[in-house]
């Protein structure tokens, strides 16, 4: 399973930021590595320079093999907190996509 985070012009990604981010979003799916190819997190600040509440978006795109790519978004006070939500959505819809599989 490939991770890849991608921001936007307002943030810079350098490895400090992003370890631990791709460590929990692969500490969260890994029971799904097997079926994931690979997953892309596409990280925002909606406002920019200025703050304001929740303005930390993220979207996470997994690509499954043999099916659709399924994509969840979530915002936050911070990337972190944005990330961690939207993976742990992310996890739920997994769960339920390959319960589903197993059941037919």
């Amino acid at each position: 399973m490939i991770i890849l985070i991608n921001t936007n012009h307002s943030l810079t990604a350098s490895e400090k930021f992003t370890a631990p981010l791709t460590k929990l979003i692969s500490e969260e799916l890994e029971r799904f590595s097997d079926h994931i190819t690979r997953v892309e997190v596409h990280l925002t600040d909606e406002n920019g320079a200025k703050s304001g509440p929740d303005d930390k978006k993220c979207t996470i795109e997994a690509r499954i093999e043999g099916k659709q790519p399924i994509a969840v978004t979530d915002y936050a006070n911070s990337y972190e907190q944005a990330v961690s939500t939207t993976v742990e959505k992310l996890a739920a819809m997994l769960h339920t996509i390959f319960d589903r599989l197993k059941n037919h």
